[in-house]
């Protein structure tokens, strides 16, 4: 068996494989260290702060929870250069070992191209697993003093905040019928990635300057051949967005200095407010004027970061014009402001889903609405706190059309209402509901149906507290209480797991951190089904996936060394 041995934050000498490592003890060590550097940075005592980030980085709870970070998420089987990836618990174990600042070199990104809306291409790095792993390790020190000090309507690539944080902010600086501002300055900033300057990275960064170096020079492979970074952070390292983040935070405090800070009556003539998502920016402003010498203001702050505006994407435009951002459009309809998804953004799903349909023209019917679920189930939430309903309606009835010609063009020589009966269901009030019943994992007969966007229900999104900091202990009990309300969505319609994720407070019993939606569960018989075990509320809990592996790897390692063989 591959092992490791714990030699910074835990006791020397001791040596663990992956599955017998306490998540709960290291989990409380990180967080417990990241409380520190926040603190510290609250009190502007950053030589503290650089001695706490060492000891993080320096730590086997840092460099343990890093390597778990880079093998659970999205990209943990895309490998680097290296074409390696940690796929077992032997090469995790081993890995938690190589995370080491001396000698370390990283080496050239992964160069791949992905599609943008515009029809152009975005480049992205992709780092090996252990540069990865290094970047989720210096980030774990880094994000402490970032959310600390980052401008109060930042939303994007922040932890606890997401674009409808800033579609709501949007409504709070527009909404009001008269006393809202009038005109909105909507910026785009040029190759924010590809062009921060290495120099003021370095200058203005506080994190370990030799490492962040080493990350902004080590290049990309395109093609086989080996290309240098004269700038930019790459897209697609683990830490380059909240080095992004930091790069553009300042910008709130800069139009406060001009245009007078909040509720003073400079402020309340002006009426700039920043809304930001990433590279994405809007201000608001009463007069073009005001917008005009706002857009100087950035440009000059953009300047000394090595950062232009796009002319293409950044212009003017008054309220009742609107404007689109983050894929909503935003206006003011005789005096009424309404948020609702941008035809662009309709427009790419809809192609989205044609492309499906049309490359499934000879898959079963129940893989057809397997494919299409998650795509109209994830547009739809994510429209869900805007005005949507009616495009909703829209959507539903252009898929229709598209499955009913998908329908008929496999039967040609039958009739409509065969074509109808044999691919179209009744289910309740609702006739032309595109279903079929198929045999689950079980081999138990489950009706298959397609989801309709327009039974997404409207809610109103309530913004995160511009000053809410996750690494504060004063608002521990206020992110708690948005969880709460985010699991009971995520849990809508399955009862059994909101009972038990409250029956639990919310936590894993294996390492006792939060489950959310973005963790993902499993559900874990307490006593195995194998050994008589049966689904009632009293036998079931709810894992993190990863945590749920490691029970069972505990649970095979018992009745292996007892010499049972579960019969």
């Amino acid at each position: 068996m591959t092992t490791a041995e714990i030699v910074v934050g835990a006791a020397s000498g001791c040596e663990v494989d992956w599955h017998s490592l306490d998540w709960a003890k290291i989990h409380q060590t990180v967080k417990r260290l990241q409380m520190r550097i926040a603190k510290a940075t609250r009190e502007g005592r950053y030589g503290r702060v650089k001695s706490l980030q060492w000891i993080l980085t320096h730590s086997f709870s840092g460099r343990a929870l890093a390597v778990k970070r880079v093998t659970e998420n999205q990209g943990k089987k895309t490998p680097g250069v290296d074409k390696v990836v940690w796929d077992t618990p032997e090469l995790k174990a081993e890995a938690v070992m190589s995370l080491k600042r001396r000698g370390y070199k990283p080496q050239p990104l992964r160069r791949v191209f992905i599609p943008k809306a515009n029809g152009k291409m975005r480049p992205l790095g992709i780092p090996t697993m252990k540069d990865r792993a290094m970047q989720a390790m210096y980030l774990q020190a880094l994000e402490p003093v970032s959310e600390t000090k980052a401008d109060p309507n930042s939303y994007g690539f922040r932890p606890m905040r997401a674009s409808r944080d800033a579609a709501e902010q949007c409504f709070t600086a527009l909404a009001r019928k008269k006393r809202s501002a009038l005109w909105v300055l909507d910026a785009d900033i040029s190759g924010c990635f590809d062009n921060i300057n290495h120099d003021w990275l370095s200058n203005n960064i506080p994190m370990d300057k030799v490492t962040l170096k080493k990350w902004l020079k080590s290049g990309f492979k395109w093609n086989g051949q080996l290309f240098d970074t004269e700038a930019g952070t790459p897209q697609g390292g683990i830490i380059s967005p909240t080095l992004a983040n930091m790069t553009l935070d300042g910008m709130e405090d800069a139009l406060k200095k001009r245009f007078g800070v909040k509720n003073s009556s400079e402020a309340n003539r002006n009426k700039v407010n920043l809304i930001r998502y990433a590279d994405d920016f809007v201000i608001t402003g009463t007069t073009k004027e005001v917008l005009e010498e706002a857009k100087e203001l950035m440009v000059e702050f953009l300047k000394d970061r090595g950062l232009t505006l796009s002319e293409e994407k950044t212009k003017i435009v008054h309220i009742e014009e609107g404007f689109d951002f983050l894929g909503w459009n935003v206006r003011k309809y005789d005096g009424k402001l309404l948020i609702k998804p941008a035809k662009k953004n309709v427009q790419t799903f809809l192609r989205k889903v044609r492309g499906i349909i049309k490359e499934s023209k000879t898959v079963k019917q129940e893989n057809l609405v397997r494919k299409l679920n998650p795509v109209i189930r994830g547009w739809a939430n994510y429209h869900q706190n805007q005005v949507a309903k009616e495009i909703f309606s829209k959507v539903d009835h252009v898929i229709w059309k598209q499955l009913w010609q998908w329908a008929c063009r496999r039967h040609p020589n039958k009739s409509a209402a065969w074509v109808r009966s044999k691919y179209f269901m009744r289910d309740g009030l609702r006739n032309w509901v595109f279903g079929t019943t198929a045999e689950d994992d079980k081999g138990e007969k489950k009706v298959v149906k397609l989801v309709i966007a327009s039974d997404t229900p409207i809610k109103r999104h309530v913004k995160i507290k511009g000053a809410a900091n996750p690494y504060d202990p004063e608002f521990e009990t206020y992110f708690e209480e948005r969880l709460g309300l985010t699991m009971k969505e995520s849990f809508k319609g399955r009862n059994r797991l909101l009972y038990l994720w409250y029956a639990q407070d919310g936590l894993c019993p294996n390492c006792g951190e939060k489950i959310t939606k973005d963790t993902g569960w499993n559900i874990h018989h307490i006593l195995p089904k194998a050994q008589g075990g049966e689904d009632k509320m009293t036998n079931l809990e709810i894992l993190h996936p990863n945590c749920h592996r490691q029970v069972h790897s505990r649970e095979k390692k018992l009745v292996t060394g007892s010499g049972q063989t579960g019969l």
